[in-house]
């Protein structure tokens, strides 16, 4: 039986081979330490665990569940959005919508808005899922080029040169992934006006905005915003909650209504208890903050040490769960990668794989215990 002609423009994930690959060498007896993956390992809040295990005992509740989750879950977003992004008007009914993770969300979004051939902006070096849902749904993927040199924002002189006609969707991530750069009021407010001038639906995927730092931001936020942008979150990564699959995307009743058209027709609902686990998650003070990026800034230190024993230039002052450094002059980052692997049994992501501007890159993950982290800096010494 032949597979259909859209997986010709994919591939497969790239962690999903790599890791294999590791696997493999970990069978054989390898000591691997794996820096590559931005999978949390710290748990989730103790409330979270006892909200999903009183959920549970309820015999009532393991039945399908509303698309749109339980009002209690979109009101618990709502006064986070609030407390935290200061976007002070968002209709529980009509502008929030649950998700299993926010990677779904980029397909049901996509399968929303786009049409074969219809054209997307996908930042380079940016999240490599932009570029294969946009080709599962046979639209084109359009790189726009993020630079250092630029703190990693677009080039708006130089999209304003490009032919944008058939462009309908541009995405954006801020805190940016893998760079960990941090966006300006300016910057959402020039995504904004690009987006009302060409009739573009800007979509700001914002999953990292509580690792490592202090002025989380939402494009929502801003004048405008919900006029022409939609945004993305997740609890993966502000609570330790990845295999949970909980995400959120808010935005206007129109654009709401449309994703949940697809939603609909894809999945029945949240599991409760996992519902109840993220209306406690939401509710946390900022002391769960505080205390997880305690140890997140302990990591980053040591790792910040390794890029000096290589030899990398990193910012310090980035953000997120991911340290970008880039590679002494002359070396080659797949070189310096394959070589950590194979002779120092330490795996690192090479920044080629979000795109050719991550080519002299790579990024390191601060999910790993702290000495792990240690070890690894004693094998390269």
């Amino acid at each position: 039986m032949l597979k259909a002609n859209r997986l010709n423009s994919v591939k497969e994930y790239y962690f999903s081979i790599k890791l294999r690959e590791v696997r493999s060498l970990i069978a054989q007896g390898k000591p691997i330490i794996n820096l590559g993956i931005g999978s949390p390992d710290l748990p989730p809040p103790t409330e979270v665990i006892e909200a999903i295990n009183n959920a549970s005992s309820q015999s009532q509740n393991h039945g399908y569940q509303s698309y749109q989750g339980v009002p209690e879950l979109r009101q618990s977003i709502a006064d986070f959005y609030k407390k935290y992004y200061k976007v002070n008007e968002l209709d529980i009914n009509s502008e929030i919508l649950p998700l299993m993770g926010s990677k779904e969300g980029i397909l049901h979004i996509s399968m929303a808005y786009l049409n074969a051939r219809d054209e997307v902006l996908i930042p380079n070096p940016g999240y490599p899922t932009y570029t294969s849902v946009t080709n599962l749904v046979e639209a084109v993927p359009v790189f726009y080029d993020l630079k250092e040199e630029n703190n990693w924002f677009p080039d708006f002189e130089a999209l304003e040169k490009s032919d944008l006609s058939k462009v309908k969707i541009m995405w954006v991530n801020y805190p940016h992934m893998p760079t960990g750069a941090t966006p300006t009021d300016e910057l959402f407010e020039k995504l904004i006006a690009f987006g009302k001038k060409h009739t573009i639906l800007i979509v700001n995927d914002n999953p990292y905005s509580f690792v490592l730092n202090n002025d989380p931001k939402s494009i929502l936020a801003f004048k405008g915003a919900k006029d022409v942008a939609i945004e993305l979150n997740s609890l993966s990564k502000t609570f330790n909650m990845a295999g949970w699959r909980v995400g959120m995307v808010l935005g206007n009743k129109e654009n709401i209504n449309n994703i949940l058209q697809v939603k609909s027709n894809m999945d029945s609902g949240m599991y409760y208890g996992i519902q109840q686990g993220a209306i406690a998650a939401l509710k946390l003070s900022d002391d769960w903050f505080e205390k997880m990026n305690m140890v997140y800034k302990e990591r980053r230190k040591i790792v910040w040490e390794i890029c000096d024993t290589l030899g990398c230039v990193y910012d310090k002052d980035s953000v997120g769960l991911f340290v970008w450094a880039k590679v002494p002059e002359g070396k080659s980052a797949i070189d310096l990668t394959d070589e950590l692997l194979y002779k120092k049994d330490v795996f690192i992501t090479p920044g080629m794989i979000f795109g050719d501007n991550g080519d002299n890159y790579i990024r390191f993950s601060l999910c790993i215990k702290e000495e792990k982290i240690k070890e690894v800096l004693k094998r390269i010494l």
